[in-house]
């Protein structure tokens, strides 16, 4: 039995790398002579280092940079293939890394993103893999741009001030001093957004609440945000509100895109394309995928369905695992999983179902049983 699993982390409970190993432990319980392929699997997201590191045999990075609210946090990146950084923007910008009573989107900076792209700079790196998502942010990217030697400047030609409060008081943008080898880097960027940059889809309207944005500041940041763009557009002939995905990330989007060229692409798409999973389908009898929900986000483009679709290239059959699945008919079962599974056997909590010990378990019994019924099927 020749089997290749490509599973997502369960967020909150196990990683991609420990969700595999259980699954693994299942199988080889009943087919002891399988041989059995791991590629760590992420969607652009949370994990995304983690999985990209893992499956090029990449490295680790750790460096001290500047957190959401200007204080110095711990971040990680991964470099793979000797001069690709890949980067998380919510290890320096992420919402987690702001207490609940601070957050405050007119005041948070992606500087911190910006100070880990010219760390992997200086190590070497070239190509930039970034994901997007998970920002406690709305500054449109300057922060991030301001790292790199970018200078925004107000009507009084002093530097503008960091977080996203202090975008309605640009005035000039001037490029004298960014660093020099960013002409010789692209960046491909994972967005599952279409946000414009500003207005009622915009970054600051529909993610400015979830950072801790008042009422009347999300009218002020999206007016930030609006002042911004006609800066880029009158000073520069940049066009960075009508973007799809500007929005992402509290503007992030706009500012990969417009100042440093970037492509954005789908996630999933991105990740498949990276750790060659086409390649890895071919000659496999079955692959097993999953993740720690299975919705209608799933069939949208998340990574289950990204791995079914490759693999329907190959008449490879696909299985899905998923602590809680969907009840009745799914467009999954059209796109390529052949069948989908929950791993939970009992009533529990959900407390229970993510404790990291329970989660590995009903892993290895739920593939354990479900290998054990193709075994007897071929028979």
């Amino acid at each position: 039995m020749n089997v290749l699993i490509a599973i997502d982390s369960f967020k909150g409970s196990v990683s991609s790398n420990e969700a595999s190993k259980a699954i693994s432990e299942g199988i080889y319980d009943v087919y002891k002579d399988s041989e059995i392929m791991i590629l760590p699997l992420a969607d652009g997201g949370e994990g995304t280092v983690e999985a990209l590191v893992a499956a090029r045999g990449g490295e680790l990075i750790r460096k001290m940079v500047t957190g959401p609210l200007g204080n110095k946090v711990d971040a990680s990146y991964g470099i793979i293939d000797g001069n690709t950084a890949v980067i998380e923007v919510a290890e320096a910008c992420g919402l987690p890394l702001v207490p609940i009573d601070e957050r405050n989107p007119s005041v948070t900076t992606t500087f911190g993103v910006g100070e880990l792209i010219l760390d992997a700079i200086e190590k070497g790196c070239r190509e930039f893999v970034i994901g997007l998502g998970g920002s406690a942010t709305n500054d449109g990217g300057i922060g991030m741009l301001q790292a790199l030697g970018f200078l925004f400047l107000d009507g009084n030609h002093e530097h503008l001030g960091l977080g996203g409060g202090s975008l309605i008081n640009l005035h000039q943008v001037e490029f004298t001093q960014i660093h020099p080898e960013l002409k010789n880097c692209s960046f491909r960027v994972a967005c599952d957004v279409n946000n414009p940059l500003y207005g009622p889809n915009g970054a600051a309207s529909i993610y400015g609440a979830q950072k801790g944005a008042t009422v009347e500041m999300i009218v002020e940041l999206d007016n930030g945000l609006k002042h911004y763009a006609e800066v880029a557009m009158q000073q520069l002939n940049l066009d960075i509100h009508n973007i799809q995905g500007a929005g992402a990330a509290g503007g992030l989007g706009a500012a990969f895109v417009g100042f440093l060229n970037a492509s954005l692409q789908s996630g999933i798409d991105l990740v498949l394309d990276i750790i060659e999973m086409e390649k890895h389908l071919q000659g496999k009898d079955i692959v097993i995928t999953g993740e720690g929900k299975i919705d209608q986000q799933t069939s949208m483009g998340k990574a289950p369905l990204g791995v079914a679709r490759l693999a329907l290239k190959y008449n490879v059959p696909v299985i899905a695992l998923a602590g809680s699945v969907p009840v009745g008919p799914s467009s999954l079962n059209e796109q390529g999983v052949i069948s989908y599974f929950s791993i939970i056997s009992t009533p529990m909590s959900l407390e229970q179902a993510m404790n990291k010990q329970v989660t590995c378990n009903n892993l290895r019994v739920t593939a354990n049983q479900l290998f054990r019924l193709i075994k007897s099927m071929k028979k």
